[in-house]
């Protein structure tokens, strides 16, 4: 692992953000507080709210995405960021993952070179009973246990999206997905450079702002656990 002149990797924190202004300052103020000099940047997907003019006012890079769709604007990210870095955080714009746990998510990945990525379990944590309920708890058990089932790649929340993953395992990765199922690509990612993936519980709070995944989305993660299951 590379080390810096103070002693501390450095991690690069990734937000796709599609008019997130309710949530996106207060993201990036609370990943500020609790990581050390850490470089931010926001891929907007042409938002028609602040969310842009928030996310510099707070001091992170914006970009913007030229297609549509999280796992679209996470290959823009990859290809437009400096990957000399040691880490690399992705979390999501709408305020839902405390930024309290990312500490020990890299305190992990520095401890254990086995380990290629660090995932916040909702499943495991104490989550906000408004923000985890009805459908959306059961959509996601679901997609869990055809994930878990059909490709091998056990994991108690493969949807997570707070996650902490080595740079080196992304760096030249050619992103398939262009949507949700972008969680479902990066765990066969990890699995496939040959290293471990480590959960651990989280808190997981009410979106700030509206609820963007729906059935649709779920049915385009479901093809995206079965193509990653033939290859």
């Amino acid at each position: 692992m590379m080390q810096r002149a103070e002693g501390l990797p450095q991690t690069q924190v990734i937000i796709a953000a599609l008019n997130e202004e309710p949530g996106i300052g207060s993201t990036i103020s609370e990943l500020k507080e609790h990581l050390h000099n850490p470089k931010i940047l926001v891929v907007d997907g042409n938002s028609h709210d602040e969310t842009a003019k928030i996310a510099k006012n707070e001091g992170a890079e914006v970009i913007y995405q030229d297609g549509k769709g999280k796992g679209d604007a996470i290959a823009k990210a990859i290809e437009s960021m400096n990957l000399n870095v040691d880490f690399v955080i992705l979390t999501d714009a709408d305020y839902t993952y405390p930024a309290e746990h990312i500490p020990q998510m890299l305190k992990i990945l520095e401890q254990n070179p086995d380990v290629g990525m660090v995932c916040g379990s909702r499943f495991d944590g104490l989550p906000d009973k408004m923000a985890w309920q009805g459908t959306f708890h059961f959509g996601n058990k679901l997609l869990a246990f055809a994930h878990n089932m059909l490709n091998g790649v056990a994991l108690r929340d493969p949807l997570t999206g707070l996650r902490a993953v080595r740079a080196e395992i992304i760096r030249g990765w050619t992103v398939k997905s262009k949507g949700f199922d972008i969680e479902v690509e990066l765990n066969h990612q990890v699995e496939r450079r040959g290293f471990k993936i480590v959960e651990i519980p989280i808190k997981y709070r009410q979106r700030l702002g509206e609820k963007k995944l729906g059935m649709k989305h779920g049915f385009t993660i479901l093809k995206r656990i079965m193509l990653e299951t033939t290859n």
